[in-house]
């Protein structure tokens, strides 16, 4: 195993609001928010769903190909390093690296999808 689930994150205008949704929805808690960064899971030491300021928005047209539906994942890694060299292998390429944190990269079909340094909180992926 290379990583585990982190956030799935949706792009959207207001994370605050957008996050109470999903809150209210699941009966889940916004555990952490900074206003541009907002998210929402069943405690703060567990995963869940980001909502993620995206100024420009536009709302996705199901099932229109021509507005995307704007969801990435974050996957949790104990080594981002390491990680990076086994997603490349397997087909990923890298778009952005903006720290050693945190890394964005396309699958083989070009969906966004993010590496992210494991939380002190979680388990180790591979003990």
């Amino acid at each position: 195993m290379i990583g585990r689930l982190h956030h799935i994150v949706i792009d959207c205008p207001d994370p605050t609001a957008l996050a109470s949704f999903y809150a209210d929805l699941l009966s889940w808690n916004i555990t952490y928010n900074d206003g541009e960064w907002v998210v929402v899971a069943a405690h703060g030491e567990s995963s869940g769903i980001a909502c993620q300021l995206t100024p420009d928005f536009q709302p996705p047209l199901w099932p229109d190909p021509n507005h995307p539906q704007q969801i990435h994942l974050d996957i949790m890694v104990d080594d981002p390093p390491t990680a990076e060299s086994q997603v490349l292998a397997l087909g990923a390429r890298q778009l952005a690296a903006d720290d050693s944190d945190f890394r964005v990269y396309a699958d083989p079909a070009g969906h966004p999808f993010c590496l992210v340094s494991r939380p002190a909180w979680a388990a180790p992926i591979n003990p």
